[in-house]
């Protein structure tokens, strides 16, 4: 699944250690979710889309 996790992380000036604490992760988890290796559970996706106070769809695309 594609995501526009880095931009968006970049355009806040946080870095993967910040998000991942906010996140509750680990910054490799942070990682492996920027590099589309890694999918997030839904109620991970949740606490992402919280953190930036967007839905979920802007964050993350589904489409193949």
């Amino acid at each position: 699944m594609k995501n526009h996790l880095k931009a968006l992380r970049a355009d806040r000036g946080w870095s993967q250690a910040a998000l991942a604490e906010m996140l509750d992760v680990s910054r490799q988890t942070v990682i492996s979710i920027e590099n589309g290796k890694y999918d997030p559970s839904l109620p991970l996706a949740f606490k992402i889309a919280r953190a930036f106070g967007m839905p979920i769809e802007e964050i993350f695309d589904d489409t193949p």
